[in-house]
């Protein structure tokens, strides 16, 4: 059984997502130590929204409650949050639902801006992080690789993303009020994340050539070789802030690193020179207390509350960002949803199926085991021309022709224990809960064979 909760800008503050988020490395393995149930984890964290899906162990019909609410109870431990008002903040899917929504998500559909294109890497970099954990199942990777494909076919065949509509851009949209000419204008990037190489693309896009990098992890001259503009230095970090016209910070470190005191430290460095330092900024006498935009698009929060107390400093962050976000446009969005819930039906259909995979496999198996013991018989008698095993083997494949289509009518229409059951009734066969296992993807390749003509399955 599947099952996903998560919190997100719907229905969740940013303190929260920024709290589930800092600490989302640690929930998956603790998901798994706090209750037998759970057989996988993959938890998707990003700028607004942190999501679990898990895969459990639980019988159809049974109640998953109490290991669900095990689940949220290790996630509010390692991020240091009330199990209880996680509770009543995540929002809960299971079963088929569950593809649906991580499909929408991954497409850009659930995002603050609609369509925007971060997302669908971060979904993939989740499972690749499961992976190296050892919190994934056969199942949850099925489920997350059905979602890279929904997400590249939206990106395809709709227009949903087709101005790479972003948090990035949406933040630089909203900054045009602010900068009067971006070809003039001298930032400062800090971080060398996610977000880093999307943010210079952008400001490049508006005319931007006086770009400069700072990493607080010390990756910055690495990410400056890599696209052509200068590394700052620790030392230099402050002046460099206090100078520029925009900062953008787009780190995933777990402090903030711009606040007011390194603002003000800077400006005084300023006030004491003559010159800016020659690194690539505007040489003139410094402007201590020039108009600045802080641009924070970082989950933790980059940029401290502070910074708004020194003059002349405006902040933009994301809880700003997601007042401003635009309506979506209604075409686009609903071609996009109608290939989610198309590929969602077509991954629970598949999934069904599988389920019948043991009484397939059993029926097979009872029909074939009668046919091999006629050809045997035969062949003692005498008859061993190959004429009538070719006949028995192409009366075997009529026979189960008709049951194998039968069984993918009723899995999809979500009936397949009436196929179990009428298979019991009719030729005695109760396939053990131990074949499941040893279902591999010859047997539904065997299965896909049955369909395509009677005479085929039986060569």
């Amino acid at each position: 059984m599947l099952i996903c909760f998560s919190a997100s800008h719907k229905n969740a503050g940013f303190d929260m997502l920024e709290r589930l988020s800092a600490n989302a490395n640690q929930a998956a393995p603790r998901i798994l130590e706090g209750h037998d149930a759970v057989k996988g984890a993959v938890v998707v964290a990003t700028c607004n929204r942190f999501e679990a899906y898990l895969d459990l162990d639980a019988a159809d019909g049974s109640s998953p409650v109490e290991v669900v609410h095990e689940a949220v109870r290790a996630v509010g431990t390692v991020a240091g949050l009330d199990a209880a008002e996680l509770r009543q903040t995540f929002g809960f899917v299971h079963g088929n639902a569950v593809a649906a929504h991580l499909f929408s998500v991954a497409s850009g559909l659930e995002s603050v801006v609609v369509g925007e294109g971060e997302i669908a890497g971060q979904v993939r970099r989740s499972l690749d992080r499961a992976r190296t954990e050892g919190t994934t199942t056969p199942e949850l990777e099925r489920l997350f690789q059905r979602a890279s494909q929904t997400s590249r076919r939206v990106k395809n065949e709709t227009e949903l993303g087709g101005e790479g509509r972003s948090l990035v851009r949406l933040a630089l949209d909203l900054a045009e009020s602010r900068v009067t000419d971006w070809a003039q204008a001298s930032v400062l990037l800090v971080g060398t994340g996610r977000f880093a190489g999307a943010s210079l693309a952008a400001l490049r896009d508006r005319g931007v050539t006086d770009v400069v990098v700072y990493s607080p992890s010390g990756r910055a001259g690495k990410f400056a070789a890599g696209h052509g503009i200068e590394a700052v230095s620790t030392d230099d970090y402050a002046r460099v802030a206090a100078s520029v016209d925009l900062i953008v910070t787009c780190t995933t470190a777990d402090r903030q690193v711009v606040d007011r005191g390194l603002l003000l430290s800077g400006r005084e460095s300023l006030a004491a020179a003559a010159a800016l330092p020659t690194i690539g900024l505007v040489a003139e006498p410094a402007q201590v207390d020039r108009r600045q935009l802080v641009i924070d698009l970082g989950l933790p929060r980059n940029v401290a509350p502070d910074v708004l107390e020194v003059a002349g400093v405006e902040l933009l962050d994301l809880e700003t960002i997601k007042v401003h976000a635009p309506l979506e446009e209604f075409a686009a969005t609903d071609s996009a949803r109608a290939i989610v819930m198309r590929d969602a039906r077509a991954f629970g259909d598949s999934g069904e199926e599988q389920r019948l995979a043991p009484a397939v496999v059993a029926l097979r198996k009872h029909v074939f085991d009668i046919l091999d013991a006629e050809i045997a018989r035969a062949a003692s008698r005498g008859d061993d021309d190959g004429r009538t095993e070719a006949a028995l083997r192409h009366m075997a494949g009529v026979l189960l022709h008709t049951p194998m289509v039968r069984s993918r009518e009723l899995a999809r229409s979500g009936d397949q224990q009436s196929w179990i059951d009428g298979l019991e009734a009719i030729f005695g066969i109760a396939p053990a809960a131990e074949a499941a296992g040893s279902i591999g993807s010859g047997a539904a390749s065997a299965d896909a064979d049955e369909a395509s003509g009677p005479a085929r399955s039986a060569g």
